[in-house]
């Protein structure tokens, strides 16, 4: 049976657009169908729909929604499937899965699984990207807002820009250094588009680690561009390495994202490193 677990507030779906998803997953009568109400619930449903002997379990939300089953799903046999609908759908995206929800739909039932690399930081996984600095604190302003939506990302965007300050980090033991933000990527983006590490790859086993030294605001605009126009990595200001596993020492309580989420650091260390095809995802 395919079990779908479904967060009716992602993205900027109105109710009957959600009815008309729901009405079509149950033209399926080998189907079960979860409607998320509260964080971490997704994580709940996959966690009994294992328990149930699900054939495969489909995600219907964006990158947080992902997270939360997919996190389940390391290290089993149960493939993920993936209905886009969120803010941003990085992980999709860079999969290559389609938008448009009876095409993603088609694919989840019916696609080959593969397997795909997975992140762990300290104890939490993330299948898209991680990071610090100034897309955390982005990701930190956003969530505080009401509405989801690429609109409400770019209003939280500005907000954060022009009260932004630098962030002084030490990596693999080495000297303090000031940076603009540090981004760990499994995947090549964080969502729409916007390409922080262009040539990942989530089958290669390795983590590409995106520091972008201290900027001004005039060039954060320019790196803006680079971002949507998929050549960051083509910036003097920014350093692109990959490895198997990194050591940052940052500071307690401070914002830090897992595949867009907001979360505060708990320790002064994260650990950070790659699992190999550790998720067997449909696509």
């Amino acid at each position: 049976m395919n079990f779908f677990i479904i967060n009716p507030n992602a993205g900027t779906n109105t109710p009957s657009h959600f009815q008309k998803l729901i009405t079509k997953i149950k033209e399926d009568p080998h189907c079960k169908i979860w409607e998320t109400t509260a964080p971490l619930e997704a994580y709940e449903f996959a966690q009994k729909a294992i328990a149930d002997g699900a054939s495969r379990i489909i995600a219907v939300g964006g990158d947080g929604t992902i997270n939360e089953v997919a996190s389940a799903l390391v290290g089993t046999y149960i493939p993920l499937g993936i209905i886009p609908i969120g803010s941003g759908n990085g992980l999709a995206r860079h999969l290559k899965i389609p938008l448009k929800i009876n095409k993603a739909l088609q694919i989840a039932k019916e696609g080959t699984p593969q397997k795909m690399d997975v992140g762990i930081l300290n104890d939490k996984y993330f299948f898209c990207t991680a990071g610090i600095g100034f897309d955390a604190s982005v990701a930190n302003e956003f969530a505080k807002g009401k509405g989801r939506g690429l609109i409400n990302y770019v209003k939280a965007t500005l907000i954060t820009i022009f009260n932004y300050q630098p962030i002084e980090i030490c990596i693999n033991e080495g000297n303090k250094e000031p940076v603009f933000s540090l981004t760990i990527a499994n995947a090549n983006q964080f969502g729409n588009n916007a390409y922080i590490s262009p040539n990942s790859d989530v089958q290669d086993g390795l983590l590409e680690i995106v520091k972008i030294y201290k900027i001004g605001l005039l060039r954060a605009f320019f790196i803006a561009i680079r971002l949507f126009k998929g050549t960051i990595h083509e910036s003097k200001k920014v350093e692109i390495t990959a490895a198997t596993s990194i050591h940052v020492k940052y500071k307690k309580e401070a914002p830090i994202h897992l595949d867009g989420e907001s979360l505060m650091t708990t320790s002064q260390d994260l650990a950070i490193k790659i699992m190999p095809k550790a998720l067997n995802v449909i696509c």
